[in-house]
């Protein structure tokens, strides 16, 4: 059974996500969401209200589980018997940070690989830093994310949509 693990912030998570979440979905037989509780950093959402968002998006995958992580990727994937992390990639620039990451995560465990996706070009030029910063100047964020989360995240910047 091939297991696979897409680690990342998902603050929020996007249309982008949620492709790349599908598309590895269709290829390894359990996929584990794996939401990055990042000590050194603020987000919008807790690390909970994360993993609730993703498990509502993708309830509808039953190869797909959601929880949360601290620590280094490779000792979650050890811990969780996972052989590949998901990566996806939008641009060139992506592709340089990923590798290092990539590369760097392999030389900690050598068992672990990591499976880049393209994203799809329709979401090549989205990101969560954007979604919030349309978001925080009132916006229209509904083309980036699914309406609820677009409720959640102007609710977040005290606006009224």
């Amino acid at each position: 059974m091939k297991k696979a693990i897409y680690p990342g912030s998902f603050d929020p998570i996007t249309y982008g996500h949620i492709d790349i979440i599908r598309r590895a979905a269709d290829i390894f037989d359990e996929l584990t969401v794996s939401v990055l509780n990042n000590k050194g950093k603020t987000p919008l959402f807790s690390v909970d209200e994360r993993v609730n968002i993703i498990k509502k998006v993708t309830g509808d995958l039953p190869n797909v589980t959601v929880e949360s992580y601290d620590g280094l990727l490779v000792d979650y994937c050890e811990k969780n018997k996972a052989r590949v992390i998901i990566r996806g990639l939008r641009a060139i620039t992506d592709f340089e940070f990923e590798l290092q990451l990539a590369q760097t995560n392999r030389k900690l465990n050598e068992k672990v690989d990591t499976v880049f996706l393209t994203t799809s070009l329709e979401y090549a030029y989205l990101s969560s830093s954007t979604v919030k910063e349309v978001a925080s100047f009132g916006g229209d964020i509904s083309k980036f994310v699914p309406e609820f989360i677009a409720g959640m995240v102007y609710e977040k910047y005290g606006i009224n949509k």
